[in-house]
């Protein structure tokens, strides 16, 4: 009998980009007052939705917007249509789409004057990357925001994460 294991997911690097390291991504978290979550769906069983259930709770300190032209409502609260129809200027934009659509929404990030594009767990978009790091913004791609907030604030149990170790690495038994 034989198993199928499916390789973790890799990405190729993106000349002139370098993914920030975990303590660029906490200085990103803890800079961020409001957050835009493009794509995000009403759907409960959709990741957007789990997300903005998570940076709208009590958990967080986020401001969080809600932009898909194609809902109305989500969680109670009101959806744009689009980034320029934000009331603010967020400090994330954190990107639930297609990665052929990244590099139109990174341009529009730039224009709204935002300091971070945010694209999720498996979105990568080398081109988005090089014209959002081009005007000076700071790129996460293939990261949670959930996750990435939770792991440095403590609450990765919420979702049964919390195993207690920082890294995978042991310690020697001399240290």
């Amino acid at each position: 009998m034989s198993t199928v294991t499916t390789p973790p997911l890799r990405f190729p690097p993106v000349p002139g980009w370098t993914p920030p390291t975990a303590r660029e991504r906490l200085a990103v978290i803890q800079a961020a007052r409001k957050v835009a979550l493009v794509g995000v769906s009403s759907n409960p069983a959709r990741p957007s939705n789990f997300v903005a259930t998570y940076l709208v709770s009590s958990s967080t300190h986020f401001e969080v917007y809600f932009v898909n032209p194609r809902e109305e409502g989500i969680l109670g609260r009101s959806v744009y249509p689009s980034l320029d129809a934000l009331p603010v200027v967020p400090d994330i934009v954190d990107v639930f789409r297609r990665p052929e659509e990244c590099p139109a929404i990174a341009r529009e990030v730039i224009a709204l004057g935002t300091r971070t594009l945010w694209l999720q767990l498996g979105i990568w978009s080398p081109e988005a990357a090089l014209i959002a790091t081009g005007a000076g913004l700071t790129v996460v791609m293939n990261r949670c925001l959930k996750i990435e907030h939770a792991r440095f604030h403590g609450g990765l149990h919420l979702s049964g994460f919390d195993t207690g170790v920082i890294n995978s690495r042991r310690r020697s038994p001399l240290s």
